[in-house]
Parts: structure tokens; sequence; C-alpha cells
């Protein structure tokens, strides 16, 4: 899998269904900032290697999304699913996270 592409771990629990997912480059990394610490762990986040096609397919059918990284955040945010004022930045990496409410 080439640098641009994306690692996505899908987990269902009931009607919830939750996306991990990042940069394939950060995947087995850590980030640290002050108190907070980011592990971007093979176990949590490396399920599938998508491309941004696949990635944005379950961006739009999840209602939990843990995000990490410039690539998978920036297509999140370009779909409209995440504000750019709510990005926490670990470390220099930029991580979200999205809870979709349903009315």
């Amino acid at each position: 899998m080439t640098a641009d592409g994306f690692a996505a771990k899908n987990y269902q629990q009931g009607l919830q269904r939750l996306l991990a997912a990042c940069d394939v480059e950060l995947i087995g990394t850590r980030h640290q900032e002050g108190k907070l610490r980011l592990d971007v762990t093979a176990s949590f986040y490396d399920g599938l290697r998508v491309d941004a096609a696949t990635l944005q397919f379950y961006l739009r059918s999840c209602t939990v999304a843990n995000l990490v990284g410039k690539r998978t955040v920036d297509l999140a945010i370009g779909l409209g699913l995440v504000e750019p004022t709510n990005i926490l930045v670990i470390g220099g990496v930029p991580h979200a996270q999205l809870l979709v409410m349903e009315p």
C-alpha cells in the first residue's frame, strides 16, 4: 500500500457502527502533547487498507468515528462531517471524533 492510502476498521455494536481510520503510515506510531497521548495501534485501526472512495463510503455509513492523520481528517472535513475547529492536534497529528446524532 502506498503512503497515500488509509487504514480502516469497522466495529458493529447493536445499531452503532464505529469506524476507526487513519493515514496508513501512522499505524504503530505514538504521539504526545502535554498530558495527551495518541497511540495509533494496528489492533484498533488496521482492518483494511482502503482508498479515498472506500473511506468516504465508510464515513457516510458510520454512527461514530475515530480519525487520525491529516488526509483522513481532511476527508471527513470535506464531507462536512467534522468542523475544522473541533480537530485536536496531538504531537503534530490531527485527531477527530464524530458522532452522528439522528433526530
